[in-house]
């Protein structure tokens, strides 16, 4: 069997996605199987905003998702869109609750430029109609509201979207509409949620509506959803656009359902050598519970797993109190993610800052204590050029060399007393009129790697006589 691509693009799953600024947009991902469309002759059409109908493609029309149709309607024709063809049409008439296929219209024929021109003119007069439309009923005292007003393809049929909270008797309004717009009128009743979901918008999560997107079927939702989700029940935070309760509160109600059956009754009380403990919050999902000291007010709060609550309220059945409500052995602390960019830090520039000036700081102090060691260590190169590991290399012979030198003096005892007059061979040399080497000094063999003494600087002639000096006879 031959596989041809109808799409003309050369790739896969093209027609499925068709345009996406239609509303409860259904995805095709049977489009590009060969034969879809041959099997199975019933179309889907949109039309304005959510309404949707199902039709035969009698007269075998290639059709194609975001094609513009005309189809049979009573009396004239519609105009509308394509947006589903093939094998899951019969899925979707399914979901809708549709059984029997006899009711079912055909569909005319691609829509031409003159049906175009008659559902534009149509289409300005809406806005208009509905307001006029809003005043008629007012006349009338009817408790209703119009909502929205959607005329046929053709203009020979109007239908007006309304919404009431008890039962109206609109037999006059009818007859004031018809003499008014000299149209067939159809009056249809929706709720809150489905007015929404005609209208549009952004919910409070910032995506949009639900009801205007995805939503065939609006289920009730009650307070008791949020109870079970230990949602407060603010009616600014739980109403949406509506002004009815979030349909998405019933989304994980059960989820929720499922993990509170995991946790004790919030009636019970816990009973301790410390004292008495009473529930104060749970934390479902986690299956955390925290209890307090006091009914009213949070004293001595203590959170605990569902696990040792369970375990304590059998201890207490059993007549058995234990020291404390904490589990006995505690449990490592889980380790906090590290963020290695620190992107969630506010604060992450400041300390780059604090260190920075610091190190600044930091500097300036050694760069001070290490200039008197950065010269000694340029003197005792001596123009060698070695790096630091012959240096110390260097160290470790003079030590030696000392060490020997020691031996040799304490076995022979020879006293070395350098001549009057003559420099002595320490490092950095000393004048004539210094003082004279005590006599068992040890010498001083030339090193260059050892820190010079502190009184090894000269000092001027005649500042303070030798100790050996006479004082001048007058």
């Amino acid at each position: 069997m031959e596989y041809k691509l109808y799409n003309g693009s050369g790739k896969l799953c093209c027609k499925s996605c068709g345009k996406q600024d239609k509303q409860l947009n259904t995805y095709d991902w049977l489009a590009d199987i060969p034969g879809n469309t041959e099997e199975n002759d019933l179309v889907e059409v949109q039309f304005k905003n959510t309404r949707k109908g199902y039709f035969h493609n009698s007269n075998k029309i290639e059709l194609e998702k975001g094609d513009i149709v005309a189809v049979e309607a009573n009396p004239g024709h519609d105009i509308g869109v394509v947006t589903l063809t093939g094998r899951l049409v019969p899925l979707q008439m399914r979901k809708a609750n549709i059984k029997s296929e006899t009711d079912i219209k055909r569909i005319y024929r691609k829509a031409k430029p003159v049906d175009m021109e008659k559902y534009n003119e149509a289409k300005e007069r809406e806005h208009a109609t509905m307001i006029r439309a809003r005043q008629i009923a007012l006349n009338l005292q009817l408790n209703m509201k119009i909502g929205d007003v959607e005329y046929q393809g053709d203009g020979n049929k109007a239908i007006f979207y309304y919404i009431a909270d008890e039962r109206v008797d609109f037999r006059q309004l009818i007859k004031v509409l018809a003499d008014a717009f000299r149209v067939r009128i159809e009056m249809k009743q929706i709720g809150a949620r489905q007015e929404a979901g005609r209208i549009g918008g952004i919910g409070p999560c910032g995506r949009e509506l639900c009801c205007s997107t995805w939503m065939t079927s609006f289920v009730s939702v009650s307070t008791s959803a949020a109870r079970f989700q230990d949602i407060s029940l603010n009616p600014q935070k739980l109403a949406g656009q509506c002004a009815k309760l979030k349909c998405c509160l019933n989304y994980e109600v059960d989820c929720y359902v499922e993990a509170q059956k995991r946790l004790p009754s919030r009636e019970i009380e816990l009973e301790t050598k410390d004292g008495v403990f009473y529930f104060f919050k749970a934390d479902i999902l986690s299956n955390q519970i925290t209890y307090s000291t006091d009914k009213n007010i949070p004293a001595n709060l203590v959170t605990i797993s569902g696990r040792r609550a369970f375990e304590i309220i059998g201890l207490n059945k059993r007549g058995i109190k234990p020291d404390s409500l904490s589990e006995d052995s505690q449990r490592p602390e889980a380790k906090k993610p590290v963020d290695l960019l620190e992107q969630e830090s506010l604060t992450r520039f400041d300390r780059n800052r604090k260190n920075k000036n610091g190190g600044e700081n930091n500097g300036r102090h050694n760069g001070e204590n290490n200039d008197g060691r950065n010269k000694k260590k340029k003197k005792n190169n001596n123009g060698n050029g070695r790096p630091q590991n012959g240096e110390q290399q260097d160290a470790l012979r003079n030590n030696g060399a000392k060490e020997q030198a020691r031996q040799e003096q304490s076995a022979t005892g020879q006293k070395q007393q350098p001549k009057q007059g003559q420099p002595s061979q320490k490092q950095g040399g000393q004048q004539p009129g210094q003082k004279e080497a005590r006599q068992g000094e040890r010498p001083q063999q030339q090193n260059n790697n050892r820190r010079p003494l502190r009184n090894n600087t000269p000092k001027p002639q005649g500042e303070r006589p030798a100790a050996n000096d006479k004082p001048a006879q007058a």
